[in-house]
């Protein structure tokens, strides 16, 4: 069976920044729905008319990966609105209940990156934005898509766990 949308395929990777960086090493296949949000469009286009067994390299800059990094996605908040437990890594959906920082965009996962003794940094960006990818797959298997995989679009359970991609804490691979 060729890739074509919608399907599913399974997928193994090896994933660097463009520094040799190891970023995530997949050796069991991954099932990803293609033809929905489970990939990035520039890795639907390679994978495109594909079969079992092919593989390929591909740099991904960042606006075709995590996209750019925006400065103006990064907050301090006040320390004492924060549990005391708050560390490196840790993430909110949405501003802290607290948080006095004007304007925050409530539709974002934010990640604590510093923890001070009077505040707290916390960065909306994606741990990858802003940063080119080296992305070394193959594909495992290719398959059709049931009815419940195309009507929500992803192999995942609906909650983003199907995607390539989604959002991880800093110093952590992807699987």
């Amino acid at each position: 069976m060729q890739i074509s949308a919608p399907c599913v395929v399974s997928l193994t990777w090896r994933l660097e920044d463009t520094h040799g960086q190891l970023i995530d090493d997949l050796g069991e296949p991954v099932e990803f729905f293609f033809g929905g949000d489970d990939l990035f469009a520039k890795v639907e286009e390679v994978l495109s008319g594909q079969g079992v067994g092919y593989q390929n390299t591909l740099h991904l800059e960042p606006e075709h990966a995590f996209g750019d990094y925006h400065a103006e996605l990064v907050f301090f908040e006040e320390r004492s609105i924060f549990p005391d437990e708050v560390s490196p890594g840790m993430q909110f959906e949405g501003p802290p209940p607290g948080s006095a920082t004007p304007d925050m965009p409530t539709d974002m996962l934010y990640t604590v990156t510093e923890v001070y003794d009077t505040h707290v940094v916390l960065d909306g960006n994606h741990p990858l934005a802003g940063v080119a990818l080296v992305l070394q797959l193959e594909v495992r298997g290719v398959r059709e898509a049931t009815e419940a995989e195309i009507a929500q679009g992803s192999v995942g359970d609906g909650e983003g766990e199907g995607g390539l991609f989604s959002v991880m804490p800093p110093g952590t691979t992807l699987h």
